[in-house]
């Protein structure tokens, strides 16, 4: 009994699946969704630390999680925002439009982040 090699057609290299021009990242590297993402970290995280240092208190160590969930929420906000605005609708109306629900979005994921780094701390009140 003889094996059959599998064809590389059926089971295609896993790091070119994503190079077709309809796929979900467009051939967007990992390197070019850096920048989105540190830049929709880098407001909440801002203005995170701002608040945890003009406190009169010490910095406690269930100051942790928000400080690390809600920009991490703002990472995935920025990406999106970027995708939506600048890869997926490039031109028109639905550049606008997806300027706008990306927004929209990215301060949906803010407030989810919050609400979970929040109830993880125990601290919701």
């Amino acid at each position: 009994m003889k094996h059959k090699v599998l064809s590389s057609k059926l089971y295609p290299n896993p790091l070119t699946i994503m190079n077709k021009p309809n796929d979900f990242l467009q051939g967007q590297t990992l390197r070019s969704l850096v920048l989105p993402a540190v830049l929709g970290a880098s407001a909440p995280f801002a203005l995170l630390l701002f608040i945890i240092l003009t406190k009169e208190d010490v910095f406690e160590s269930w100051m942790l999680a928000p400080l690390t969930l809600i920009p991490l929420g703002g990472a995935v906000g920025g990406v999106i925002f970027y995708l939506m605005g600048f890869v997926w609708f490039p031109f028109g109306k639905q550049k606008l439009i997806a300027i706008i629900l990306s927004t929209i979005f990215y301060f949906v994921a803010l407030w989810m982040a919050a609400v979970l780094a929040f109830n993880f701390t125990g601290r919701f009140d």
